[in-house]
């Protein structure tokens, strides 16, 4: 019997942890579950035979070294910052690891000695990182064999709203991963190259500087850059393209309202702001704004950001209550705390709420002397607010490279992404049985 580790059973590991049940009879695997707050597992999967959940603590050395060397194969599924914590006890114990997180510098430190110990870490098996590099990778590869030549390449994915759920809500958003993210999304600067030319956006411009895209059958959506689109030249080998550009999808209108909080100051998390506790939303925002004694908060907020009293973007704000006298009860609270406490009231989802996956491609290249251009994307619904699209895409493809990993299907060893063939081609294979195929179209 083979033992599978999880670190984590946040919103993005229950499709992981259905699926992996799924074929634990079949495969004789037995799964241990290692959460901060193991209830909230147990009320979703209810242990047996094949299951088993316990209380964890990752800074508990003496417990992880236990649960990693009783295992076959670990998945962590913690936040990001962590996993290079868990994969030091991998290494130390000889153990293989999979993320769904970016890899890390100090995590690519460890690639010589992961491959002497003849281990591998397969990092960014998620969906954005991990379906995005392995549906690119797909196409990329099948151009160059044959005989094109890549000049441009352009991807989006964004976590939203299915359509029916969208309801009244005006900025068609809700949360469907981790809430601090969401908030602290874009800072630093974005870095890409386009048309040959490298360029850069700052944090304060950043969502004033957007793309719209147009998905069949969905509608229209707005893209802002992420922060580091050059480091995918190597990553995908497309050091010859004049063009890359990687970013967020969005509903239209949600860029524009969101810079209000960028613009304020309201998503900063380097400072704690004074008597949070007893502040309302109504004061976090005003503390932000120049001082009148008359003039209310709604007007002075559409004069900073040069709004019309009446715009769509107040409204938004509005529905979202931020001008709202309720108390933010958090003690010794960071702006970027503050903000996501009252998102998080308007934004959580409801149980009849349904999310989507949206992943976009754009493909330039040179064939036969002529210039081409090719889309792809796909849309993953979601069933509800704990079988998520956001759960099914980051998890199963977790799920299917762990899977031929105990299979020995993978053979490859060291800190390795999801983009080379050995990998790619299976998980793509194995996620259309789960209805996430790409349609591709050819642009004339």
């Amino acid at each position: 019997m083979k033992n599978i580790l999880i670190l984590g059973a946040g919103k993005s590991s229950s499709a992981l942890i259905k699926q992996l049940l799924a074929d634990a009879t079949t495969e004789d695997w037995k799964l241990t579950i290692g959460d901060q707050f193991p209830d909230n597992a147990k009320q979703l999967f209810p242990a047996s035979e094949k299951l088993f959940i316990r209380e964890f603590d990752v800074h508990d050395s003496v417990l992880m070294q236990q649960l990693v060397s009783e295992s076959d194969l670990v998945i962590s599924m913690l936040p990001a910052l962590l996993h290079p914590k868990v994969a030091s006890v991998c290494l130390e114990t000889g153990k293989d690891l999979i993320t769904a997180s970016y890899v890390s510098d100090e995590m690519k430190k460890l690639d010589a000695e992961v491959k002497r110990k003849g281990l591998l870490f397969l990092n960014e098996m998620g969906v954005d990182p991990g379906i995005d590099h392995m549906s690119a990778m797909q196409v990329i590869d099948r151009i160059r064999a044959q005989g094109g030549k890549m000049t441009a390449f352009e991807s989006f994915t964004g976590g939203l709203l299915a359509p029916e759920s969208e309801k009244d809500n005006p900025w068609k958003y809700k949360f469907t991963w981790n809430p601090r993210n969401v908030v602290l999304a874009g800072q630093g600067i974005v870095k890409f190259r386009q048309e040959g030319t490298f360029k850069y956006i700052p944090y304060h411009r950043l969502f004033r500087r957007t793309e719209m895209i147009q998905i069949p059958g969905y509608g229209y959506f707005e893209g802002y850059a992420n922060r580091d689109s050059l480091k995918y030249l190597d990553s995908y080998n497309l050091q010859e393209v004049k063009t890359i550009y990687r970013g967020t999808l969005r509903r239209p209108g949600y860029c524009r309202t969101w810079n209000a909080f960028v613009q304020i100051g309201a998503t900063d998390d380097s400072y704690t702001m004074e008597d949070t506790e007893t502040m309302t939303y109504r004061e976090f925002i005003n503390s932000f704004l120049y001082y009148d004694a008359v003039a209310p908060v709604e007007l002075k907020l559409a004069y900073y950001m040069n709004w019309d009293i009446d715009s769509e973007e107040m409204h938004r704000m509005k529905w979202l209550g931020v001008f709202e006298d309720k108390k933010v009860g958090l003690k010794n609270a960071t702006p970027a705390q503050i903000l996501q406490k009252m998102l998080e009231d308007k934004w959580t989802l409801d149980p009849d709420d349904k999310d989507m996956l949206v992943m976009w491609h754009k493909f330039n290249y040179e064939m036969n002397g002529k210039s081409c251009e090719s889309h792809a994307y796909f849309v993953v619904t979601g069933d509800d607010r704990v079988n998520t699209a956001m759960a099914k895409t980051v998890g199963l493809p977790v799920a299917i490279s762990a899977k031929m990993l105990l299979q020995k299907k993978i053979n490859l060893q060291g800190v390795v992404i999801p983009t080379v063939k050995e990998v790619y081609v299976p998980v793509m294979r194995e996620l259309e049985k789960f209805g996430m195929r790409f349609e591709e179209r050819e642009i004339k």
